[in-house]
């Protein structure tokens, strides 16, 4: 062997104590890399100190080589060092495993090893920093489909509505007139929407049924794995504007209106002016595959609301803030037809009031769902029609 192998053999040996120990400077970490499995898909969660720019690309198997299929993402200006050198282990018949590595000085690689794929997306969160990839396919060859296949929400028979009560946990949303939480007043209103549609002949998913903390990814996995046909993100609005008050219903656009963002910020727990960047996500993102219909939704369920409480004394002078589009996460996330329900303004003394009132909460459980059945009536009209 050449002196020359011989050095290069020696510092491919040393290079993993290199990298452990001299680290360059100004480089951002990788705090945690997690995963969640379920029927038509994988999340790989990689969570940062520092937001990147990143794209997935895509490896074929290499047999000779013993390697399969990959997705590999490369992260500049991160350091992975010699944690998860272990790898993680997945085999959920959709994913292998999921590899992180330190792949230069300056940058590190996360690798997905395939075991069926149909096609992906990836997701740049913020607060905290996220690179976050969803990989799609069916776990067994039977079910398999072509690669460029979508799912048709306009031909899924509308069954199951998933709820999501916003916040929860350590987390409680909007602080009210009073001290009100609004983790507290979007679970009692949740609870209430999901006894109003199970009675309704629905079947209902809720993210959360108590006073617990999740994140954005998994309350999205959990509507993704319930295979929803509907999701209803129920919250209460906050404003700087003590006289503020009424009801705002939001669905999914690439476009905002000024107010939208606002909303978009607090709900997203992000500040204003990064707002941007979800937008470059979301033009990248299929909303043409569930917008029409999540309008269609949200216009549904506004009538049946404004509606509602015209007709109730004790409510028939709340304003109609009207349906609106905006950039939410929790409705980006979702693939299905999505609205995000603002029941009233906390920092408003008289919406406050109607908020901590079961009477309220019951008439504006009956109305979404009363909304939520014309919907379903209407499209279960136009699918018959196309099959």
């Amino acid at each position: 062997m050449s002196t020359r192998a011989l050095h290069l053999g020696g510092l491919l040996l040393l290079l993993p104590f290199l990298l452990a120990v001299e680290r360059p400077r100004g480089l951002g970490d990788v705090k945690d890399v997690r995963t969640w499995s379920h029927e038509e898909f994988t999340r790989v969660v990689v969570e940062l100190t520092r937001p990147v720019e990143a794209e997935v690309r895509r490896l074929g198997a290499n047999q000779q080589a013993g390697k399969p299929a990959r997705l590999y993402v490369d992260l500049e200006g991160i350091w992975v060092g010699r944690n998860y050198e272990e790898g993680i282990p997945i085999g959920d018949g959709l994913l292998k495993g999921v590899r992180i590595g330190q792949n230069t000085r300056h940058k590190t690689r996360l690798v997905i090893d395939l075991e069926r794929y149909d096609r992906h997306r990836l997701l740049m969160l913020r607060s905290p920093d996220r690179v976050v990839v969803d990989v799609y396919g069916p776990r067994t060859p039977e079910k398999s489909r072509p690669s460029d296949a979508r799912p048709d929400v306009a031909h899924r028979k509308l069954r199951k509505i998933v709820i999501d009560a916003g916040h929860g946990g350590r987390d409680p949303g909007a602080i009210g007139v009073g001290g009100v939480r609004e983790k507290d007043v979007n679970l009692k209103l949740a609870k209430r929407l999901a006894s109003r549609l199970e009675a309704r002949d629905f079947e209902v998913v809720m993210t959360r049924r108590d006073d617990r903390y999740l994140d954005l990814e998994q309350r999205t996995v959990l509507a993704e794995s319930a295979r929803g046909d509907l999701f209803i993100s129920v919250h209460a609005n906050a404003s700087r504007k003590k006289s503020t008050r009424g009801i705002e219903i939001y669905y999914l656009d690439e476009d905002h209106e000024r107010h939208s963002l606002d909303v978009a910020a607090r709900e997203n727990a992000v500040p204003r002016n990064q707002l941007d960047t979800l937008q470059r996500t979301l033009a990248k993102l299929r909303v043409s595959e569930t917008g029409a219909h999540s309008k269609t939704l949200a216009t549904t369920v506004h009538d049946d609301i404004v509606k509602g409480l015209k007709a109730d004394r004790r409510t028939k002078s709340l304003p109609d803030l009207g349906v609106k589009k905006g950039p939410f996460y929790v409705l980006f996330l979702s693939s299905m037809p999505s609205i995000l329900v603002e029941a009233g303004f906390l920092t408003n003394r008289s919406d406050a009031k109607l908020l901590g009132s079961d009477v309220y909460l019951d008439l504006l459980a009956d109305t979404i769902a009363d909304g939520v059945v014309r919907y379903r009536d209407s499209v279960g009209t136009r699918v018959a029609r196309t099959r």
